[in-house]
């Protein structure tokens, strides 16, 4: 698609807000109006846009009146939400009254409401792949030594099992130690479970993270970054396994640069 001339992001926490600004502005947009959440939003993102509205997590009337006002007819999601804020989520009224028309509260159908309602005032929520193909995961091996036979075998092994996990809206993440599955994500959070299955394998895990199998690829796409490395180097895994073309690599020269120092190895699948 043709870069918009203006681009709402709705902005989580991490580095992945101002890359994406950084990216759009690139590909040529000319204005960036973001929606940031206190608590959560880095507030460099301030330097990387021409508006930050801030905003506590719930305030979905607010975002829209933003977007509205600031003539924002696409948008995209960026970051993410702490799971103990969604805890202390205090919506307003155009919130409540979205939630309460869900049968299920989790991440994909309140981002998918949140779409409904954006394109209600005729904004369309993009892919979150949107400007950065360049950091996109390759398949094959993307940063360290290769694999051995024992890694590859637990590699495959995570990835079968975290696709399963995923379609049942699990988690996207498993930690894997000679072919004992030590660790599943789920509402904590990717580093989180790194931790605790890194405690139990003690040393030499293989991490896999995967896109659901029917993944909406606006929002609560799979990331991985130069903090998600130095956890896992930290936890003591050897090889994160990320799923090809559909997972961003985010600070990517960063990323590198800590695989080789951590000798982690970083394969697409």
């Amino acid at each position: 698609m043709n870069a918009p001339e203006v681009l709402g992001i709705i902005a989580g926490s991490g580095a992945y807000p101002i890359l994406l600004a950084k990216s759009a502005r690139q590909a040529g947009v000319k204005k960036i109006i973001a929606a940031g959440f206190t608590g959560e939003t880095a507030p460099a993102l301030e330097n990387s846009v021409d508006e930050i509205h801030w905003m506590r997590v719930g305030q979905l009337g607010r975002l829209v009146s933003c977007f509205r006002s600031a003539g924002v007819r696409h948008c995209m999601m960026a970051g993410q939400i702490a799971p103990k804020n969604l805890f202390d989520f205090r919506p307003d009224w155009k919130a409540l009254l979205m939630i309460a028309r869900l049968k299920r509260r989790n991440a994909e159908t309140i981002f998918s409401a949140v779409a409904d309602e954006l394109a209600q005032i005729g904004v369309e929520l993009l892919p979150a792949t949107t400007f950065l193909d360049d950091s996109l995961a390759q398949p094959g091996l993307i940063a360290g030594r290769a694999l051995s036979r024992r890694e590859e075998s637990d590699v495959a092994f995570g990835f079968q099992i975290a696709k399963e996990v995923s379609r049942l809206d699990i988690g996207q993440t498993v930690v894997v130690k000679g072919g004992t599955i030590v660790a599943v994500e789920a509402f904590e959070g990717t580093n989180e479970a790194i931790k605790r299955g890194g405690a139990l394998a003690q040393k030499g895990a293989v991490l896999v993270k995967v896109a659901k199998p029917n993944q909406d690829m606006r929002f609560d796409v799979p990331v991985i970054g130069r903090e998600t490395a130095r956890v896992a180097a930290e936890a003591g895994v050897r090889v994160i396994g990320v799923e090809a073309g559909r997972t961003l690599l985010l600070e990517k020269d960063d990323l590198l640069a800590l695989a080789a120092r951590a000798n982690l190895s970083i394969v697409g699948l």
